[in-house]
């Protein structure tokens, strides 16, 4: 599977309250490994490798997303172009919470609500 198709599954992202005991269990239970960089905000962001596949990553939730976000496993799902998928979700009955945003040497993403209430990442790769 190409996880960089229009509606794939592209990547999982740990939000926490505490990165160096999720890396510890994580790493443990399943054989990752992780490499440091920041965030768009500037705070420690873990890339999560598998056998030298990039899989996800991890962050804290404190100083990089909103209060009312509680500790989760957030999917990003892949578009072709991520300011019409946004404009696109409004239009079904969904909500954009983070309007799209570059994310340096990676892609736009945005965060939406569906028509239920469930969040999630939409992301167009450079």
């Amino acid at each position: 599977m190409d996880s960089r198709k229009h509606g794939h599954f592209s990547l999982n992202e740990l939000i926490t309250t505490d990165l160096n005991s999720a890396k510890e269990f994580y790493g443990e239970l399943l054989g990752w490994t992780f490499t440091e960089t920041k965030t768009i905000y500037g705070n420690p962001y873990l890339v999560i490798y598998k056998e030298g596949t990039m899989l996800g990553g991890m962050m804290l939730k404190d100083g990089n997303v909103s209060d009312d976000v509680v500790p989760c496993w957030d999917p990003y799902i892949t578009v072709d172009d991520v300011e019409a998928s946004a404009k696109r979700v409004e239009n079904l009955g969904g909500e954009v919470i983070l309007p799209p945003v570059d994310i340096p040497k990676v892609g736009r993403f945005c965060v939406i609500k569906d028509p239920q209430g469930i969040s999630l990442n939409l992301i167009t790769y450079e």
